[in-house]
C-alpha cells in the first residue's frame, strides 16, 4: 500500500519528485530526500547539489534524530599558500547591502549528498535510485526558472555568476539575469543525477564524481582536496527538545548555531501564558541574538559554546527578561505520522561549476557571517557555523508537525514567529506562516535594528523599543509585505485522525501537494 503524504518544497517540480518516492514504496524520509535533490538541480542560485544540509527525522515510532549533513572546512593536504586565496569579492543589494566571496576558494567540504545516503540507509524505504532518478529525469525535460531564483540573479548575475564561462553561459544571458520562466537546461547535471543514483552517496565522496571535483579543485586554486572528501563523515545527532504549549519541539543540536539560537528563542517564551507581543518577541530574539554574537560566533568550539548559550538562556529564565538567501528546505510528513525536515544551503553560491559535473559549488566559506574568525581561519575538518534549522513536533494529542525556512539569519526569528502563532496562539498554521514579521539585525557598524515588514500592528508595537543593555531606542526599518528577505516557511501536519495539511510561504516561490 503507497502511503499519503503532505509536501512543502520550494517548487512543483520537487513536490513531484517527492510523490514519486511515495509510489516507489517510500516513506517522508524518501519524499524529503527526492524532493531536495530535485530543488538543489531547479533553483539554481537558490541551493545547488554541493551543499550542507541537517535532515531531521521523527519517526512514527520512536524519538526524533538529527543527521548532521553540513558543510567542513577544507584543506587537508593542501598547498599552505592556497589558504587565503581563490575568492572573488562580491557586492550585492540583497537585504540591504551585503559582502560575500565567492570563486573556487570559497567552496566548503559538501555533506549533504552523505547526508541523505545516511538517512536513507537508516530510515529509507524506496531504492535510492529511485530517488535520484526522478530528479535527473525531471532536470532532463529542461526547467522554468522559477520568480525567487530570478529575483536572486537579477542581483548576482553579474557578480557571483559572471566569473566561471561555464556557469555564465547556462544561468546568465551574458552576466545579466534570464527572466522568470528562461527554460534551462544542464546534460552534464542530468548526467551527474543519473550516476549518483546508479553508485550512491560514496561516489561524490570517493569516486569518479570527487576525482573529477577535486581535479577541478587543484586546478583552479580551491582548497577542496581528496582527503576533505574521503574523510568527510555525517554526524547522527540527539536533537534538543523544547516544550512550547502542548507541543514537543525537536531542533539540530551544535555545533550549528541555528537550531540552539531557536531553542534558546523557544526556551524564553515557552512559560508566557499571555499571547506574546511582537514587542516581546523582539526583545527575546535581541537577547539571544547578542549572546550568540558575541559568545558563540567567534568561539573555539561551537559545539560548547552552542550548549553554554542554552546554559546562559536557562539561568536568565523567562521571567528575567523583559515581557539565508541561498537555503532550501523540505517539510513532508506521511499517513504512517512519519516526519522529516531537511534544510540545505549553499551559502550565496560560490559561481563556480565544478568539474563537468553541472552541479555549483557552495560558498560557506566565502560567507562572513558563518566566518567570524576569518575567512580560511577553521582547521581542516571543522563543522562550519549554520543557521539551518528544520524543525519537527509532536502534539499531545498526537498531531504530528514538519517546518523549516531557509533565510540565513532569520531562520531562527521566522521559525520563532510562526511557532508561536501555531503553537502558542492556536491560529491557523496558514495563518501563523503568513503573518507580517520582524527580525532584529545587527549591522555592520555595531548597531541594532529592527527590520519589519509594513504593517501599521507591528509598526505601532516596535516603535520606541529599547534596548535592555544599551537604553537606546531601536531604529526600525520597514520592508515591502511579504518579502522575500523573511525567509520562505514550508510545513507539513498530520492530525490524529489521519488528515494531511501542507502550507507554503507566499513570500517565495512554493509549492505544496497532498497525495
Amino acid at each position: 500500500m503507497t502511503r499519503r503524504a503532505a509536501i512543502a518544497a520550494p517548487n512543483p517540480s520537487a513536490t513531484q519528485a517527492g510523490l514519486h518516492a511515495l509510489g516507489a514504496g517510500g516513506n517522508a524520509v524518501d519524499g524529503a530526500i527526492a524532493a531536495m535533490i530535485t530543488a538543489t538541480a531547479t533553483e539554481p542560485g537558490i541551493i545547488s547539489p554541493l551543499a550542507g544540509a541537517f535532515i531531521n527525522i521523527w519517526p512514527a515510532e520512536g524519538d526524533p534524530v538529527v543527521i548532521d549533513g553540513n558543510v567542513e572546512m577544507p584543506g587537508r593536504g593542501a598547498d599552505p599558500a592556497r589558504f587565503g586565496s581563490g575568492l572573488i569579492e562580491c557586492v550585492t543589494t540583497y537585504g540591504g547591502g551585503l559582502t560575500t566571496y565567492a570563486g573556487p576558494g570559497s567552496v566548503a567540504t559538501p555533506g549533504m549528498f552523505a547526508g541523505m545516503g545516511l538517512a536513507h540507509e537508516r530510515f529509507g524505504a524506496a531504492p535510492w535510485g529511485e530517488l535520484l532518478g526522478v530528479a535527473a529525469m525531471i532536470t532532463a525535460d529542461g526547467f522554468q526558472l522559477s520568480h525567487t531564483a530570478a529575483s536572486y540573479f537579477e542581483l548576482v548575475a553579474h557578480t557571483i555568476f559572471a566569473w566561471d564561462p561555464t556557469t555564465r553561459g547556462i544561468y546568465t544571458h551574458d552576466a545579466t539575469a534570464w527572466a522568470p520562466g528562461h527554460l534551462i537546461r544542464d546534460d552534464a547535471l542530468v548526467a551527474t543525477l543519473r550516476q549518483i543514483g546508479e553508485e550512491g552517496a560514496a561516489s561524490v565522496y570517493t569516486g569518479d564524481i570527487a576525482a573529477r571535483i577535486v581535479a577541478d579543485m587543484d586546478e583552479r586554486g580551491g582548497l577542496l582536496t581528496a582527503r576533505d572528501l574521503a574523510e568527510y563523515r555525517p554526524v547522527v545527532r540527539t536533537p534538543l527538545r523544547t516544550t512550547l504549549g502542548a507541543w514537543d519541539l525537536s531542533a539540530n543540536p551544535p555545533p550549528a548555531i541555528g537550531g540552539a539560537v531557536l531553542t534558546a528563542m523557544l526556551r524564553l517564551l515557552g512559560d508566557v501564558k499571555e499571547r506574546v507581543s511582537p514587542a516581546h518577541a523582539a526583545r527575546v530574539m535581541k537577547d539571544v541574538l547578542d549572546l550568540r554574537l558575541h559568545r558563540v560566533d567567534v568561539a573555539d568550539d561551537l559545539e560548547v559554546a552552542g550548549h553554554e548559550l542554552l546554559e546562559t538562556i536557562a539561568s536568565l529564565g523567562a521571567v528575567g527578561l523583559p515581557t539565508s538567501q541561498d537555503t532550501a528546505h523540505v517539510s513532508v510528513v506521511d499517513s504512517d505520522g512519519n516526519a522529516c525536515a531537511i534544510t540545505a544551503s549553499s551559502g550565496y553560491g560560490s559561481g563556480m561549476s565544478v568539474g563537468g559535473t553541472g552541479m555549483l559549488g557552495n560558498n560557506a566559506l566565502g560567507e562572513p557571517e558563518l566566518n567570524r574568525r576569518g575567512l580560511h581561519a577553521l582547521a581542516p575538518g571543522t563543522r562550519l557555523a549554520s543557521n539551518m534549522a528544520p524543525t519537527t513536533g509532536r502534539h499531545r494529542d498526537g498531531t504530528v508537525l514538519s517546518i523549516g525556512t531557509p533565510g540565513a539569519d532569520r531562520i531562527t526569528t521566522a521559525l520563532l514567529q510562526v511557532l508561536v502563532h501555531f503553537c502558542l496562539h492556536g491560529e491557523t498554521l496558514q495563518y501563523a506562516v503568513d503573518a507580517p514579521r520582524l527580525h532584529v539585525r545587527h549591522l555592520d557598524d555595531g548597531g541594532v535594528r529592527i527590520d519589519f515588514e509594513e504593517s501599521a500592528e507591528l509598526e505601532e508595537a516596535l516603535t520606541g523599543l529599547v534596548g535592555r543593555s544599551s537604553g537606546a531606542v531601536v531604529p526600525l526599518h520597514a520592508h515591502e509585505r511579504r518579502a522575500m528577505y523573511f525567509g520562505g516557511v514550508g510545513a507539513a501536519l498530520r492530525t490524529p485522525e489521519g488528515e494531511l495539511t501542507a502550507v507554503a510561504d507566499p513570500r517565495r516561490d512554493s509549492a505544496t501537494v497532498v497525495g
